[in-house]
């Protein structure tokens, strides 16, 4: 119950983060040219859009952090795998183990550090220049994202070491749509 909590969470987040940095960015591009419209001009000058590249920059590094687990959680992670792929066995699996490992710690550290910058940075009064909201607030995403990935880290390698699975991601597929693997493929009309 609680991982599709979180997996939910997780989903909502990045595509609440996305949307809404797109959406934002699209009203700013959209102010900033109908502001030279004479008849618009005298409505729209005293919308004061300066904040929104900063939101958008600190949105889209949210969703970065948080995709980024996202990533791990469903396969679509960059990995390299060429050579681990060849090997059979134990080895296979003890390298898979290990580079997963190396992931959970790594962004353990990562976490680690970036929560007692945010400890250190919550003593201070130091703001965002445009927004001016505490910094902390905008450096925060380092250790929640980073120890989220962790656990993502953690969960692939625990399913892994029991399973013997992966979590793979099929370019392929699209939500909805069932092919059948018999059927000809056609490339259209000529």
């Amino acid at each position: 119950m609680f991982l599709r909590i979180l997996d939910r969470l997780e989903e909502v987040l990045i595509a609440a983060l996305m949307g809404a940095a797109t959406i934002l960015t699209f009203v700013t591009v959209v102010h900033r040219y109908l502001v030279d419209v004479p008849v618009l001009y005298p409505y729209l000058f005293g919308i004061n859009l300066a904040w929104s590249q900063e939101l958008c920059i600190y949105m889209f590094i949210w969703m970065a952090k948080f995709g980024a687990a996202y990533g791990v959680r469903t396969g679509i992670h960059v990995g390299v795998d060429v050579l681990v792929k060849r090997l059979r066995g134990n080895w296979h699996k003890a390298i898979i183990l290990f580079g997963l490992f190396g992931g959970a710690l790594f962004t353990a550290i990562v976490g680690t550090m970036g929560a007692r910058f945010v400890l250190e940075l919550m003593g201070t009064d130091q703001v965002s220049p445009d927004l001016e909201i505490p910094s902390w607030i905008v450096y925060a995403c380092i250790p929640l994202g980073s120890y989220l990935m962790c656990f993502r880290f953690l969960q692939v390698m625990w399913s892994f070491w029991r399973f013997g699975e992966l979590p793979h991601h099929d370019a392929t597929a699209v939500d909805g749509i069932v092919v059948d693997p018999k059927a000809p493929i056609s490339l259209g009309e000529a």
